[in-house]
């Protein structure tokens, strides 16, 4: 049974950091591509960096760009998000995804997580 938990959400303010964590389990961490997802109230679900299995293809969204940094540990099943430099509009709750042969498609993900919560305070 797939299991992937995310933690490191919270309240900050704005112009802080966050790290947010997705440790996985039940499949072969190493050769999935993951990603990062967020849905603020309202909206639609975003994609807000993804990250192949080899490493060797890394996206980040224009509105978190400079800001955010994606990394993984295939030693500890584990993706991480560096969220730096926080805005308001970065408020959301934050899902990660994984996928055995599709790079960075919400709609084909095969696999989430149950979300963190990021709130940033202006």
């Amino acid at each position: 049974q797939v299991q992937m938990v995310e933690s490191g959400g919270g309240l900050v303010q704005a112009g802080g950091s966050l790290r947010l964590s997705c440790t996985v389990s039940g499949l072969s961490f190493g050769n999935y591509h993951m990603g990062w997802f967020r849905q603020a109230p309202g909206k639609e679900r975003e994609g807000v960096s993804c990250i192949s299995w080899s490493t060797s293809r890394i996206y980040y969204s224009d509105s978190v760009k400079g800001r955010f940094t994606i990394s993984r540990d295939d030693a500890k099943n584990t993706l991480y998000l560096q969220m730096n430099s926080l805005k308001p509009e970065d408020t959301a709750m934050y899902y990660c995804a994984a996928d055995r042969t599709t790079y960075c498609s919400e709609s084909r993900a095969t696999y989430w997580g149950q979300g963190t919560r990021v709130t940033v305070s202006s």
